[in-house]
């Protein structure tokens, strides 16, 4: 269905690349909203070694006919080599508000 709603959840690594990128995704209507949410530490293992470093995350919200352009800005945009770039879908939400999201990021808006 290409008119659900996703939340799309991405992490970056500060919040100012979180802002740079929630602001291009909302500014060409990929997203209807971003949320930057506070930062967290990510544990996680990469080319054979473990690491633990300081992220910020951020929730966007879009639709699903909208997800491959978004996900391809936010790696022409991201200065990790594999940005986490995970798409939920919005199994239930209040109608006005999704009517909202699909709204904002209609093709051609």
């Amino acid at each position: 269905m290409t008119d659900q709603v996703l939340w799309v959840y991405v992490t970056a690594a500060d919040a100012e690349e979180a802002r740079q990128i929630g602001r291009a995704l909302v500014r060409e209507h990929l997203a209807a909203c971003v949320n930057i949410l506070p930062g967290h530490t990510a544990i996680y293992r990469w080319d054979g070694a473990l690491h633990e470093n300081e992220e910020v995350a951020f929730i966007a919200k879009t639709t699903a006919a909208r997800f491959e352009d978004l996900r391809s800005r936010i790696r022409a945009l991201h200065s990790y080599e594999t940005p986490a770039i995970l798409a939920l879908p919005a199994a239930e939400g209040d109608a006005d508000f999704l009517t909202w999201v699909r709204e904002q990021v209609a093709p051609g808006r």
